[in-house]
């Protein structure tokens, strides 16, 4: 449950949360601190999908512009 000064977040930052601890866990597997410092920088799934979250969180899963 939230406290009353935090909102809850929504789905779109829940699923932002949950693949930016998969894509730390990956590049702590690879001993990286970075993805552009991994030779799968380009070709990494999980990267595309962290981007995507990225993009649905700030979008909130509309197309078009973003609400900040």
């Amino acid at each position: 449950m939230a406290h009353a000064d935090t909102p809850e977040k929504d789905r779109f930052e829940q699923r932002l949360d949950a693949m930016l601890e998969k894509l730390r866990s990956c590049q702590h597997d690879h001993g990286v601190n970075s993805c552009s410092r991994c030779e799968r920088y380009l070709a990494c799934e999980l990267r595309s999908q962290y981007v995507g979250a990225v993009y649905d969180s700030m979008s909130k899963g509309e197309t078009g512009g973003f609400e900040f």
